[in-house]
Protein backbone atom coordinates (compact mmCIF):
# COMPACT_ATOMS: atom_id res chain seq x y z
CA UNK A 1 0.00 0.00 0.00
CA UNK A 2 0.84 3.58 -0.45
CA UNK A 3 3.09 4.97 2.17
CA UNK A 4 1.64 8.97 2.23
CA UNK A 5 -1.81 10.09 1.58
CA UNK A 6 -1.96 13.58 0.39
CA UNK A 7 -5.40 15.47 0.45
CA UNK A 8 -4.99 19.24 -1.18
CA UNK A 9 -7.57 21.51 -1.02
CA UNK A 10 -7.12 23.97 -4.29
CA UNK A 11 -5.80 22.71 -7.85
CA UNK A 12 -2.60 24.41 -6.96
CA UNK A 13 -1.98 22.23 -4.40
CA UNK A 14 -3.12 19.32 -6.05
CA UNK A 15 -0.71 20.31 -9.43
CA UNK A 16 2.13 20.79 -6.93
CA UNK A 17 1.99 17.51 -4.84
CA UNK A 18 3.08 15.94 -8.66
CA UNK A 19 5.76 18.30 -9.77
CA UNK A 20 8.85 16.53 -10.06
CA UNK A 21 7.60 12.99 -8.98
CA UNK A 22 8.54 10.34 -11.35
CA UNK A 23 5.33 8.09 -13.39
CA UNK A 24 4.08 5.63 -11.06
CA UNK A 25 5.28 7.20 -7.91
CA UNK A 26 1.72 9.11 -7.04
CA UNK A 27 -1.89 7.29 -8.07
CA UNK A 28 -4.65 9.49 -8.68
CA UNK A 29 -7.66 8.89 -6.26
CA UNK A 30 -10.90 10.24 -7.63
CA UNK A 31 -13.74 7.42 -6.73
CA UNK A 32 -11.45 4.67 -6.07
CA UNK A 33 -13.43 1.92 -7.30
CA UNK A 34 -11.26 0.49 -9.56
CA UNK A 35 -8.00 1.76 -7.98
CA UNK A 36 -8.19 0.16 -4.81
CA UNK A 37 -8.53 -2.76 -6.13
CA UNK A 38 -5.77 -2.55 -7.90
CA UNK A 39 -3.65 -1.64 -4.78
CA UNK A 40 -5.82 -5.05 -2.80
CA UNK A 41 -4.13 -7.24 -5.34
CA UNK A 42 -0.86 -5.37 -5.46
CA UNK A 43 -1.35 -4.90 -9.42
CA UNK A 44 -0.24 -1.14 -8.27
CA UNK A 45 2.59 0.10 -5.78
CA UNK A 46 2.67 3.87 -5.50
CA UNK A 47 4.77 5.34 -3.20
CA UNK A 48 1.61 8.12 -2.60
CA UNK A 49 -2.09 8.74 -3.19
CA UNK A 50 -3.35 12.12 -3.94
CA UNK A 51 -6.78 12.52 -3.25
CA UNK A 52 -8.99 14.91 -5.12
CA UNK A 53 -12.19 14.83 -3.01
CA UNK A 54 -11.47 18.14 -1.72
CA UNK A 55 -11.16 19.77 -4.71
CA UNK A 56 -14.22 21.78 -5.99
CA UNK A 57 -14.87 19.65 -9.12
CA UNK A 58 -17.84 17.31 -7.68
CA UNK A 59 -20.50 19.64 -9.92
CA UNK A 60 -21.88 19.53 -13.22
CA UNK A 61 -23.92 22.40 -14.81
CA UNK A 62 -25.15 23.47 -18.22
CA UNK A 63 -23.51 26.51 -19.66
CA UNK A 64 -24.97 28.30 -22.65
CA UNK A 65 -26.09 24.61 -24.02
CA UNK A 66 -23.09 22.84 -22.89
CA UNK A 67 -22.77 20.10 -20.32
CA UNK A 68 -20.11 20.71 -18.06
CA UNK A 69 -19.35 17.27 -15.28
CA UNK A 70 -16.33 18.21 -12.82
CA UNK A 71 -14.36 15.08 -12.68
CA UNK A 72 -14.97 13.91 -9.18
CA UNK A 73 -18.96 14.23 -9.02
CA UNK A 74 -20.32 11.05 -8.33
CA UNK A 75 -22.49 9.26 -11.11
CA UNK A 76 -25.17 8.54 -8.76
CA UNK A 77 -25.33 12.87 -8.94
CA UNK A 78 -25.49 13.08 -12.45
CA UNK A 79 -27.92 10.30 -12.50
CA UNK A 80 -30.42 11.31 -10.48
CA UNK A 81 -30.75 14.51 -12.57
CA UNK A 82 -33.90 14.57 -14.76
CA UNK A 83 -32.63 17.59 -16.99
CA UNK A 84 -29.88 15.40 -18.10
CA UNK A 85 -31.88 12.47 -18.30
CA UNK A 86 -34.45 14.22 -20.98
CA UNK A 87 -31.31 16.22 -22.83
CA UNK A 88 -28.76 13.32 -22.66
CA UNK A 89 -30.50 10.21 -22.85
CA UNK A 90 -27.40 8.13 -23.58
CA UNK A 91 -25.72 9.08 -20.81
CA UNK A 92 -28.27 8.74 -18.15
CA UNK A 93 -28.68 5.10 -19.71
CA UNK A 94 -25.00 4.61 -19.37
CA UNK A 95 -24.76 5.88 -15.83
CA UNK A 96 -27.75 3.30 -14.82
CA UNK A 97 -25.45 0.28 -16.62
CA UNK A 98 -22.28 1.08 -14.35
CA UNK A 99 -21.90 -1.54 -11.83
CA UNK A 100 -24.15 -0.97 -8.28
CA UNK A 101 -25.99 1.87 -7.01
CA UNK A 102 -23.35 2.12 -4.31
CA UNK A 103 -20.67 1.63 -6.42
CA UNK A 104 -21.69 4.64 -8.53
CA UNK A 105 -22.03 6.46 -5.41
CA UNK A 106 -18.25 6.57 -5.60
CA UNK A 107 -17.96 6.18 -8.95
CA UNK A 108 -16.54 9.09 -10.84
CA UNK A 109 -16.75 10.33 -14.94
CA UNK A 110 -13.23 11.39 -14.20
CA UNK A 111 -12.19 8.31 -12.33
CA UNK A 112 -13.29 6.05 -15.36
CA UNK A 113 -11.81 8.12 -18.21
CA UNK A 114 -8.81 7.79 -16.29
CA UNK A 115 -8.67 4.39 -15.69
CA UNK A 116 -9.69 3.89 -19.18
CA UNK A 117 -10.64 0.72 -18.91
CA UNK A 118 -11.71 -0.96 -22.16
CA UNK A 119 -15.15 -2.30 -21.40
CA UNK A 120 -15.95 1.17 -20.28
CA UNK A 121 -19.81 1.48 -20.22
CA UNK A 122 -19.52 5.35 -20.17
CA UNK A 123 -16.34 5.96 -23.13
CA UNK A 124 -19.06 4.78 -25.90
CA UNK A 125 -21.66 7.25 -25.06
CA UNK A 126 -18.86 10.42 -24.51
CA UNK A 127 -17.60 9.11 -27.36
CA UNK A 128 -20.84 9.48 -29.35
CA UNK A 129 -22.09 12.69 -27.73
CA UNK A 130 -18.67 14.09 -29.09
CA UNK A 131 -17.16 15.12 -25.37
CA UNK A 132 -14.34 16.37 -24.94
CA UNK A 133 -11.59 15.97 -21.42
CA UNK A 134 -10.33 19.77 -19.91
CA UNK A 135 -7.14 18.83 -19.02
CA UNK A 136 -4.91 20.93 -15.84
CA UNK A 137 -1.20 21.31 -15.85
CA UNK A 138 0.94 23.65 -14.37
CA UNK A 139 0.75 24.69 -18.16
CA UNK A 140 -2.75 25.41 -18.13
CA UNK A 141 -5.86 23.93 -18.89
CA UNK A 142 -5.52 22.06 -22.65
CA UNK A 143 -8.92 20.45 -23.61
CA UNK A 144 -8.48 17.13 -25.32
CA UNK A 145 -11.54 15.22 -27.41
CA UNK A 146 -12.40 11.99 -25.51
CA UNK A 147 -11.61 10.18 -29.08
CA UNK A 148 -7.95 11.59 -28.52
CA UNK A 149 -7.64 11.31 -24.58
CA UNK A 150 -8.44 7.47 -25.27
CA UNK A 151 -5.00 5.90 -26.26
CA UNK A 152 -5.09 2.36 -25.32
CA UNK A 153 -6.37 -0.21 -22.65
CA UNK A 154 -5.35 1.75 -19.16
CA UNK A 155 -3.39 4.02 -21.29
CA UNK A 156 -4.56 7.51 -21.89
CA UNK A 157 -2.82 11.13 -23.37
CA UNK A 158 -2.21 12.16 -19.90
CA UNK A 159 1.12 13.71 -19.56
CA UNK A 160 3.37 13.59 -16.32
CA UNK A 161 2.09 16.08 -13.78
CA UNK A 162 -1.59 16.54 -15.31
CA UNK A 163 -5.08 15.69 -13.97
CA UNK A 164 -8.66 15.55 -15.30
CA UNK A 165 -10.54 18.79 -14.39
CA UNK A 166 -14.27 18.33 -16.24
CA UNK A 167 -15.52 16.82 -19.04
CA UNK A 168 -17.85 18.71 -21.56
CA UNK A 169 -20.48 18.13 -23.81
CA UNK A 170 -20.69 20.27 -26.34
CA UNK A 171 -25.06 20.01 -26.75
CA UNK A 172 -27.58 18.32 -25.78
CA UNK A 173 -28.49 15.29 -27.63
CA UNK A 174 -31.73 14.40 -27.50
CA UNK A 175 -32.01 11.44 -30.24
CA UNK A 176 -29.52 9.22 -28.30
CA UNK A 177 -29.38 6.04 -27.13
CA UNK A 178 -27.04 3.55 -25.22
CA UNK A 179 -27.35 -0.20 -24.96
CA UNK A 180 -25.01 -3.41 -24.23
CA UNK A 181 -24.85 -6.63 -23.53
CA UNK A 182 -23.49 -8.92 -20.48
CA UNK A 183 -23.96 -12.17 -18.65
CA UNK A 184 -24.97 -10.63 -14.89
CA UNK A 185 -26.86 -7.51 -14.53
CA UNK A 186 -25.14 -5.34 -11.57
CA UNK A 187 -21.02 -6.19 -11.17
CA UNK A 188 -20.60 -7.33 -14.35
CA UNK A 189 -18.77 -5.70 -17.51
CA UNK A 190 -20.08 -5.35 -20.81
CA UNK A 191 -19.53 -7.63 -23.50
CA UNK A 192 -20.43 -5.30 -25.75
CA UNK A 193 -21.73 -2.20 -25.55
CA UNK A 194 -23.63 0.39 -28.51
CA UNK A 195 -23.98 4.21 -28.24
CA UNK A 196 -26.03 6.41 -31.07
CA UNK A 197 -26.57 10.40 -30.82
CA UNK A 198 -27.66 12.11 -33.30
CA UNK A 199 -26.24 16.20 -33.19
CA UNK A 200 -29.14 18.52 -34.14
CA UNK A 201 -26.54 21.52 -35.11
CA UNK A 202 -24.93 19.22 -37.87
CA UNK A 203 -27.63 17.03 -38.37
CA UNK A 204 -24.99 13.76 -38.26
CA UNK A 205 -25.02 10.46 -36.64
CA UNK A 206 -21.95 9.20 -34.10
CA UNK A 207 -21.70 5.13 -33.66
CA UNK A 208 -19.50 4.46 -30.83
CA UNK A 209 -18.51 0.87 -29.75
CA UNK A 210 -17.25 -0.34 -25.89
CA UNK A 211 -16.68 -3.89 -24.71
CA UNK A 212 -13.78 -5.15 -26.98
CA UNK A 213 -10.05 -4.36 -26.27
CA UNK A 214 -8.36 -2.30 -26.23
CA UNK A 215 -10.57 0.61 -26.28
CA UNK A 216 -14.06 2.18 -27.23
CA UNK A 217 -13.44 3.18 -30.60
CA UNK A 218 -15.91 5.82 -32.64
CA UNK A 219 -17.38 3.69 -36.25
CA UNK A 220 -17.68 6.62 -38.57
CA UNK A 221 -18.20 4.43 -41.61
CA UNK A 222 -21.52 2.90 -39.33
CA UNK A 223 -22.43 6.25 -38.55
CA UNK A 224 -22.19 7.57 -42.34
CA UNK A 225 -25.01 4.80 -43.07
CA UNK A 226 -27.53 6.75 -41.43
CA UNK A 227 -29.28 9.33 -42.80
CA UNK A 228 -31.53 12.43 -40.76
CA UNK A 229 -33.55 12.53 -37.62
CA UNK A 230 -34.93 9.27 -38.50
CA UNK A 231 -32.95 6.42 -40.57
CA UNK A 232 -34.87 4.47 -42.69
CA UNK A 233 -34.54 0.80 -42.09
CA UNK A 234 -32.17 0.09 -45.10
CA UNK A 235 -29.94 2.80 -43.85
CA UNK A 236 -29.56 1.09 -40.36
CA UNK A 237 -29.49 -2.31 -42.32
CA UNK A 238 -26.33 -1.11 -43.94
CA UNK A 239 -25.08 0.86 -40.66
CA UNK A 240 -25.32 -2.65 -39.08
CA UNK A 241 -23.51 -4.33 -41.80
CA UNK A 242 -20.77 -1.90 -41.97
CA UNK A 243 -20.89 -2.31 -38.08
CA UNK A 244 -20.36 -5.36 -37.55
CA UNK A 245 -17.52 -5.79 -40.07
CA UNK A 246 -15.27 -3.40 -38.06
CA UNK A 247 -11.76 -4.95 -37.29
CA UNK A 248 -12.25 -3.89 -33.30
CA UNK A 249 -15.10 -6.51 -32.68
CA UNK A 250 -12.10 -8.96 -31.65
CA UNK A 251 -12.74 -12.19 -29.20
CA UNK A 252 -10.72 -12.65 -25.91
CA UNK A 253 -11.69 -14.40 -22.56
CA UNK A 254 -15.34 -12.95 -21.97
CA UNK A 255 -16.81 -13.42 -25.22
CA UNK A 256 -15.78 -14.74 -28.85
CA UNK A 257 -15.41 -11.74 -32.66
CA UNK A 258 -17.97 -13.78 -33.57
CA UNK A 259 -20.46 -13.47 -30.87
CA UNK A 260 -19.81 -9.73 -30.12
CA UNK A 261 -20.53 -9.02 -33.96
CA UNK A 262 -23.44 -10.86 -34.12
CA UNK A 263 -24.48 -8.49 -30.70
CA UNK A 264 -23.43 -5.38 -31.71
CA UNK A 265 -25.29 -5.73 -34.56
CA UNK A 266 -28.62 -6.42 -32.67
CA UNK A 267 -27.56 -3.25 -30.32
CA UNK A 268 -27.14 -0.94 -33.24
CA UNK A 269 -30.55 -1.60 -34.72
CA UNK A 270 -32.25 -1.45 -31.25
CA UNK A 271 -30.30 1.54 -30.20
CA UNK A 272 -30.90 3.75 -33.24
CA UNK A 273 -34.84 2.82 -32.71
CA UNK A 274 -34.17 4.13 -29.02
CA UNK A 275 -33.71 7.00 -30.13
CA UNK A 276 -35.65 8.02 -32.66
CA UNK A 277 -38.61 7.14 -30.07
CA UNK A 278 -40.31 9.98 -28.31
CA UNK A 279 -38.38 10.91 -25.37
CA UNK A 280 -41.43 9.69 -23.09
CA UNK A 281 -40.90 6.44 -24.54
CA UNK A 282 -36.46 6.41 -25.13
CA UNK A 283 -35.98 3.68 -22.42
CA UNK A 284 -33.73 0.79 -23.35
Amino acid sequence: MARELIVPGTEEAALAALRGRPAGEVAVLAGGTDLLLDLDDGRLSPQALLSLRCLPWSRHGWEGGRLRIGSTEPLADLEADPELAARLPALAQALAAVGSRPLRRQATVGGNLGRAAPASDLTPVLLALDAAVEVVGLGGPRPVPVDRFLVASRETELAPGELIRSVTIPEGRPRSAYLWQRVRLANDISQVGVAVAFSPSDRRWRVALGGAPPRPVLVPDAAAALAGDEPSPADVRTAVERLTAHPGLVGDRRASDEHRRRVAGVLLRRAVGVAVRPMSEARP
